[in-house]
């Protein structure tokens, strides 16, 4: 086999990138309840509130843009057994176009979202 030193292949060897290809931006988020535990109405609110426009949608004061839930879980990939529950916090994956900003949904839901991750296109 001949030397890879010197290749573009050599070059790109262990070089890693945060990213993902096709659906605009996916993100990993965390859940968290601003009073209490978190149940499951406070959840139902917090996934409302991801999946329905914010703003005026004028294309200026469109703060954020409805998103995809892709996925729901917790950190240790346990179930979340609501008769049982005391973690007060799960992790969504959801897929949209712009960044997210906490301020509306702590504002108008009794939970928080803090992005934990972001998976851009690469280029």
């Amino acid at each position: 086999m001949p030397s890879l030193i010197g290749t573009d292949i050599a070059a790109n060897y262990r070089v890693h990138q945060i990213s993902q290809s096709d659906v605009g931006m996916e993100m990993v988020m965390e859940i968290a309840p601003k009073t209490g535990n978190l149940t499951n109405d406070k959840l139902e609110g917090a996934l409302f509130w991801l999946t329905t426009p914010h703003g005026t949608g004028d294309g200026a004061t469109q703060t954020d843009n409805a998103y995809t839930v892709a996925a729901v879980g917790t950190a240790d990939g346990s179930a979340i057994d609501w008769t049982t529950w005391t973690t007060d916090s799960v992790y969504v994956r959801v897929q949209g176009t712009t960044a997210f900003t906490d301020a509306n949904m702590a504002t108008n839901t009794d939970c928080s979202a803090t992005t934990v991750a972001i998976f851009k296109p690469a280029l």
